[in-house]
C-alpha cells in the first residue's frame, strides 16, 4: 500500500503504485449502482455487521469503523486522484492561507481564493477536470448515507483534506451545495481527531467527538446546517498514513 508521507510523493510514483486502478465517475446513485444488489450488505456478509453508533444530534450519526474495511481500496484511489490534482494550501477571500491541504475528485470540486467560496468543474490551477471519483469511494458514501437514514444520497463532488500536525478547521457550515436536502459524509482516515460539532448558530454549545481511523459522521436534515470543525491535529504515526489525517468528505453540490 502507499504511503502518504508530509512531503508530496512525485505523481509519477503515485501513479505507479496505483497501476491498474480504473477510476469510475458516477452521475447518480441509480447508475453507481446499477446491476448491484441493494439487499446485500455493501462488504460482504459479516464483513462490516452493524456499525457502533454515536447519536450526535438530529439527523447526525458517528459510524464507528464503518470505512475500515475499504481503507486499502479508499488509499489506492487517493493515489490516483492526487497524481492527477496534487494538494494545495487554498486561500480564503480574506487572505488566509488554510492550515489544511486540499484536493477534490468528483464532477465539481470546492475552491476558494480571493474572490468567493465555490463549486468548480474544473481545477483552477491546471484548467483540468477534476479527476473522477472512484467508484469505491461513492459506494461507501453511499451505504454510509443509507446507514444514516439517508438513502437517496447522490453525491457528485469529495472534498479531500490532508490535516497534519497543527492544521485544523475553524467551525463553519457547508452552505455552499445547492440542495440542502441532501446529506455530508465525512469519512477519517490515518491519526485521530478531535471533530467539534455545533449547531445552527456559531455560538451554539460545541461538541467535541474522538474520531479514529474509519469513523464515518454523517449529517443531514435537522442537522445539515450546523456549525463543525477540527481541532487542531496532534501529533502521531498511523501504520499506514504516517504522521497525518486524510478526511473525505462527500457533498451532493450540484
Amino acid at each position: 500500500m502507499p504511503r502518504f508521507d508530509g512531503v508530496l510523493t512525485p505523481p509519477a510514483t503515485l501513479a505507479a503504485l496505483a497501476a491498474g486502478y480504473r477510476p469510475v465517475l458516477h452521475p447518480s446513485a441509480e447508475k453507481l449502482l446499477e446491476g448491484t444488489d441493494m439487499t446485500m450488505d455493501l462488504f460482504g456478509p459479516g464483513d462490516a455487521g452493524d456499525p457502533e453508533r454515536d447519536e450526535l444530534a438530529p439527523g447526525a450519526v458517528v459510524l464507528r469503523g464503518y470505512a475500515l474495511p475499504y481503507e486499502d481500496a479508499l488509499l489506492d484511489g487517493l493515489s490516483s486522484i492526487i497524481a492527477e490534482a496534487p494538494f494545495r494550501h487554498m486561500v480564503t477571500p480574506g487572505g488566509h492561507t488554510m492550515s489544511v491541504a486540499m484536493t477534490n475528485c468528483g464532477v465539481a470540486g470546492w475552491v476558494t481564493d480571493p474572490t468567493g467560496y465555490r463549486y468548480a468543474a474544473s481545477d483552477p490551477e491546471t484548467g483540468r477536470k477534476w479527476p473522477a471519483m472512484p467508484q469505491n469511494f461513492a459506494r461507501l458514501a453511499l451505504a454510509a448515507a443509507r446507514e444514516a437514514g439517508y438513502p437517496d444520497f447522490a453525491p457528485d463532488a469529495c472534498l479531500i483534506n490532508r490535516y497534519e500536525p497543527g492544521a485544523r478547521m475553524s467551525l463553519h457550515q457547508d452552505k455552499d451545495e445547492q440542495d440542502f436536502a441532501q446529506p455530508i459524509v465525512s469519512v477519517s482516515l490515518g491519526l485521530s481527531a478531535t471533530f467539534q460539532f455545533g449547531g445552527k448558530q456559531r455560538t451554539d454549545p460545541v461538541r467535541k467527538i474522538l474520531l479514529g481511523n474509519g469513523d464515518v459522521v454523517v449529517w443531514g436534515g435537522l442537522s445539515r446546517l450546523f456549525y463543525h470543525g477540527v481541532l487542531a491535529l496532534k501529533d502521531g504515526e498511523h501504520p499506514k498514513l504516517g504522521r497525518m489525517l486524510i478526511n473525505l468528505t462527500f457533498r451532493s453540490a450540484l
